[in-house]
């Protein structure tokens, strides 16, 4: 190691007791981390991009400082869906200072790592406190039964008024008006569960029969819309 001029003609000054860092709760345990290796845990992120065209959600699962599960949920920008596929292959099988200094193609994923990075060293996961973790798959959970990220799309404009889009329940397909012309209901098609029927041999038009529900006062509607056409 090499010291400056003005380093080496100081005199030594001896400190007192050397106090550890502060522990952090990984797993159901309090440790104090000094290697990557200590950290394990499931947490998620959240980055934007510069222009903020769109957002990207990283959910990792981290055994031992080792990247075992990866999920990539992204909105609002193309070419950002394919950054995600290429991170979800370049990410597991890392450490966790592996991936903070990966190219993951989008800045927005870039941003979504260093963010869960923090979270994770400084013992703010999501299974902080759970004994052992969460097994691997855990972070399919975020997707539910279908497998689809949740997402939702609302449009307005003030000449025109709102166009609901999509919503928790699904791809909204007609938005129902009282005799003010407000909103009290919507018809959705749950996408998801509409694939999963066709896949197992239902003729597309009955699965779509099958995955469409109403919310709110639908049937009280005095008239209904397209939200996209109308």
């Amino acid at each position: 190691m090499q010291y400056s001029t003005e380093i080496q003609s100081m005199c030594p000054v001896q400190r007192g007791d050397l106090h550890p860092s502060a522990p952090i709760p990984v797993e159901g345990r309090m440790i104090r981390p000094t290697d990557v290796i200590a950290i394990s845990g499931l947490s998620h992120g959240v980055g934007t991009c510069a222009p903020q065209q769109g957002a990207a959600k990283l959910t990792l699962n981290i055994k031992k400082g080792i990247i075992e599960e990866a999920l990539i949920e992204t909105i609002g920008c193309s070419g950002m869906t394919h950054s995600a596929s290429m991170a979800a292959e370049i990410l597991t099988g890392k450490t966790l200072l592996e991936a903070l200094n990966t190219d993951l193609v989008c800045d927005a994923i870039n941003v979504a790592m260093r963010e869960i990075f923090l979270q994770l060293v400084y013992g703010r996961s999501q299974s902080a406190f759970s004994e052992d973790g969460l097994e691997i798959g855990a972070a399919l959970e975020d997707l539910g039964k279908t497998q689809r990220s949740q997402v939702g799309t609302s449009y307005a404009t003030s000449a025109k008024g709102v166009r609901y889009m999509e919503l928790a329940e699904g791809y909204v397909t007609k938005l129902a008006l009282d005799d003010n012309n407000e909103v009290i209901g919507y018809q959705y098609l749950n996408l998801g569960k509409m694939m999963a029927s066709v896949e197992k041999g239902v003729p597309a038009e009955e699965a779509m029969a099958d995955a469409t529900g109403v919310y709110g006062r639908f049937n009280d509607a005095v008239t209904t819309i397209n939200p996209r056409n109308a």
